[in-house]
Formats: C-alpha cells, sequence, structure tokens
C-alpha cells in the first residue's frame, strides 16, 4: 500500500481564496459573506445563507473564453488552478504527467439544468441554449476543469449527497494507494441555487431566526437548522516517493478513510452508522481512537443530525470524547454541500499545521441531549498530529477521513 500526500489545496469561499486566509477567518469567528437575490429571499422564512458575492472567474481563468463554462465549472475550475499553484504544478509540467480530477458534487450544477428545463417549458425547445445542454450533466464542472487545465488522467464526479467531496477525497487516495495513479486533484463543490433552497426550505431543514443567533450554531440548545451556502475545495493528492521525487511541498497526509450507509429508510444516518464510518476510518488508518488530536465534526445545525453525530463520537471514542478537541466549521461556512467534506479537510490541515482549531461561532449552551463532548466554544491550542474529519448526509450516507501532518523539513517555503 502506497502512502498517499497532500501537496497542495485551492479553496474558493466567501473567506477568501487560499487556505490560510480560510483558517485564519474561522479562527476569527466571522460569518460567512453570503448574499440572497430580492427574489430567492422572498420565497423563505429563511434569510441566512446564498451566493459568494465576490467570486470573480476572470480573476482565475484566463487566456480562454468562459462562456462554455457555467457557474459550477468555473468555481471547480479556479480552485482546481489555485490548487495546481499551490502544489508547484505548471503547464510544462502538466504536458508530460497524467494527472486525473475527482470532484464530488451533490447536484453539480442545478441552477443550470432548471434554466434549461424552464426555457424549454416556458418559451420552447427553439430557446433554450445548447451550450447549456452540455453542462446539465452531473459530470460537467470535471470535465470542464480538466479541458481547461489540460488534465489527462482519470475525470471522476462522486455524487453521493453531501458527503460527495469527502467521499471524492478517500476514492482518489485509494487510487493512489492500491491503483497506478500519482497525482490527483480530489474535493467537492456545489454552487447555490433557488431550487435546491427552495427544496430544503419545503423539507424543513433550513434555519429559522429564533432570536438566540443570526447563523445556524451545531449542537446549540437553539439549533434549528442550517444555512445554504455554496463554495468548491480540492487538494493535490500524490504518491508519497513521485512528490518527493518532484520536490514537492508536503502539508499533510491522508491516513484512511471509512463509509457507511443507513438503509432504515428515514433519510437520515443513525449514531450507529456514523460511529462505524469512524471507525472503519481509524481501522484503515491503523490507529486507535486514542491517537487522534483533533475532530472536524459534519454538524451544521440540524436538529437530529447534530445530536446523532454527537452520540457517535461518543461512542467511537468509547465515552471518552470529551478528551479530544471538537469543531464545526458549518457555524461559520454554512452547509455547502458536496464541497463542505473538502472545505472540513481543508481548514483542519491548517489547524494542524498552526496548532490553532477554529471554534464553534456563536455555541454558547449544547442542548440537553448533546452527550459530554470538548466542543471548541472559542479558539482552541491543539497539538499537530492525527485529525479525523466528518461528514454526514441527509440520505444515509456517513463518510470519515484521517489525516496528519507531516514533519516541519517536508512543509513549503514561506
Amino acid at each position: 500500500m502506497k502512502r498517499v500526500a497532500i501537496t497542495g489545496a485551492g479553496v474558493i469561499t466567501s473567506f477568501g481564496d487560499s487556505p490560510a486566509a480560510f483558517h485564519s477567518a474561522l479562527c476569527n469567528g466571522e460569518k460567512a459573506a453570503y448574499r440572497l437575490e430580492d427574489s430567492e429571499a422572498d420565497v423563505s422564512a429563511c434569510r441566512q445563507g446564498g451566493h459568494i458575492g465576490s467570486f470573480q472567474p476572470e480573476t482565475y481563468l484566463k487566456g480562454k473564453p468562459l462562456r462554455a463554462l457555467d457557474r459550477t465549472g468555473r468555481i471547480v475550475a479556479a480552485a482546481a488552478r489555485l490548487a495546481l499553484e499551490n502544489s508547484r504544478w505548471n503547464a510544462e509540467i502538466l504536458r508530460s504527467h497524467d494527472v486525473g480530477l475527482v470532484l464530488g458534487t451533490m447536484f453539480g450544477s442545478m441552477h443550470t439544468i432548471s434554466e434549461f428545463d424552464r426555457r424549454g417549458l416556458t418559451q420552447g425547445p427553439s430557446y433554450v441554449s445548447p451550450m447549456d445542454f452540455a453542462n446539465t450533466v452531473l459530470n460537467a464542472a470535471a470535465g470542464q476543469t480538466a479541458i481547461w487545465h489540460n488534465l489527462r488522467g482519470i475525470n471522476s464526479t462522486i455524487a453521493c449527497g453531501t458527503t460527495s467531496g469527502l467521499m471524492a477525497l478517500g476514492y482518489a487516495a485509494d487510487l493512489i494507494r492500491y491503483g497506478g495513479h500519482t497525482a490527483l486533484l480530489a474535493g467537492g463543490a456545489d454552487e447555490f441555487c433557488l431550487e435546491s433552497f427552495c427544496g430544503f426550505d419545503q423539507a424543513g431543514l433550513l434555519c429559522r431566526c429564533n432570536g438566540h443567533s443570526e447563523f445556524p450554531v451545531p449542537f446549540s440548545a437553539h439549533r434549528s437548522g442550517f444555512a445554504l451556502g455554496e463554495g468548491a475545495a480540492l487538494l493535490m493528492l500524490e504518491e508519497w516517493n513521485a512528490a518527493v521525487q518532484r520536490g514537492a511541498p508536503m502539508l499533510g497526509e491522508i491516513r484512511g478513510h471509512g463509509s457507511a450507509y443507513d438503509p432504515g429508510g428515514n433519510g437520515e444516518c443513525s449514531p450507529e452508522t456514523i460511529a462505524r464510518a469512524m471507525n472503519f476510518a481509524l481501522h484503515d488508518s491503523g490507529i486507535h481512537a486514542a491517537e487522534v488530536s483533533c475532530i472536524s465534526a459534519s454538524a451544521n445545525g440540524s436538529v437530529f443530525a447534530d445530536r446523532n453525530e454527537a452520540l457517535a463520537i461518543c461512542a467511537a471514542f468509547n465515552g471518552s470524547g470529551d478528551a479530544v478537541p471538537v469543531t464545526a466549521i458549518k457555524s461559520m461556512v454554512g452547509e455547502a454541500l458536496g464541497a463542505s467534506g473538502a472545505l472540513q479537510t481543508v481548514a483542519l490541515l491548517q489547524s494542524m499545521q498552526t496548532g490553532v482549531l477554529p471554534g464553534i461561532r456563536g455555541l454558547e449552551q449544547p442542548g440537553p441531549e448533546i452527550p459530554a463532548l470538548n466542543l471548541c466554544r472559542r479558539q482552541q491550542d491543539i497539538n499537530p498530529g492525527l485529525g479525523l474529519i466528518n461528514s454526514v448526509g441527509f440520505d444515509g450516507n456517513a463518510c470519515s477521513l484521517v489525516i496528519s501532518v507531516v514533519s516541519p523539513e517536508f512543509r513549503p517555503e514561506k
């Protein structure tokens, strides 16, 4: 089994476009600067979440026309460019190496799909855009990004709800560990669109203003749902020896992952299912729960999902979950769907490199049903070591990933 190095990362968030800026904003307890259009705000009592207003694709993607890429494609292609640069891949090296892409997404280009259908139904087939049709398939963003950056390796799209981003990282790691691949971009992305916003609202999953917080607070006694956001995060994964030979910056290592599914049919993961995913990840990594130095929880403010994950952490750590610090960055990022797990991974990797774990914004009093855990109400100093990331879906999927930092001599020059 080969080792999997993390040699770079690229993010598109409302907090900035670098892992360091993203992590700094989380440690400062900032709330994501999302915006809702007037037409979007009128359809729901929820006013939290929305688009990243600051994203300008022309800043990242130059030299070719952008018309062929819709918003999801542009976000992914921009994150890919940042990750490639961060890991010191340039156009010349890409021409002589087969770099692949594994992208996780829940909906893909949902807005493009909806607009294509809506125009065809209301105005007629002759008014739909053939270019939009090319972006209605789920793997369009991955394909467009590979074309833009000349990524000639495997091109795969993982779609399993909100766990897609973390699942993509696990799948890509296995392609390197057990297969012949040496370099893969992997992560997740999802855009904010009115259709998914309405769907989550009608399902009763979005947060409501209850006088206690202006943004969802995971594990809080007053939580009522999540805020829907958007973003993208891609990590460059490389076979360890190939990365060393290339002289790549060694940011961290993927040690193992695990996943589980709850077939109960009620649309949520039981604590037992989430705990199984965590235990699978620990076993795959060859470590014990006591060796984990920090946890990035999937919790987003959902009433039942937050409780079940807290119970799962307690079970997976044999009742000693109060010994390991737990953060939940969706208290600031919101629910970014397929991007969430990858964003959590980038944030935790930065935390382990800096020794500072962000707190859970706004958390004062956990719910009475939440077991005793070391929930970080404020940023907290941690010992670099092994970190565990959880991703819990609305559809019964659960995934966990274990990462570690590397010795300082392997880290990139400042």
